[in-house]
């Protein structure tokens, strides 16, 4: 989930909200995405958490990503704080289709 945080905040233009289903993917997520950055953009990225793998910030000044183990982000609820009240009903809804598509066909939606 991306949110636009232009004119909201001063720390960050967009904030990146994702999940893995455990700590090592968690942790492996947020690696990968660090790497890619650097050889991509050739920029650095700092990474706070990666050791326990429950909840990895990467700050890259213009975007600040947030990778949870599930329980861990549904307890912090970033999107409640961060999204307008209309686009986490959009949202929501949107993961909701996507769980029970997933259901019915036995794959996870990308």
């Amino acid at each position: 989930m991306t949110i636009d945080l232009r004119g909201r905040s001063a720390m960050a233009d967009h904030m990146v909200i994702a999940s893995g289903r455990n700590a090592r993917q968690v942790a492996s997520i947020a690696e990968k995405l660090v790497d890619r950055l650097k050889q991509q953009s050739g920029r650095s990225a700092r990474i706070e958490g990666k050791e326990t793998g429950d909840w990895v910030l990467i700050d890259t000044d213009d975007v600040i990503v947030h990778v949870f183990r599930p329980e861990v982000r549904e307890f912090y609820q970033l999107e409640k704080m961060w999204m307008p009240a209309d686009a986490l009903r959009s949202a929501t809804l949107d993961r909701m289709r996507a769980e029970h598509a997933a259901g019915q066909t036995g794959k996870p939606e990308n």
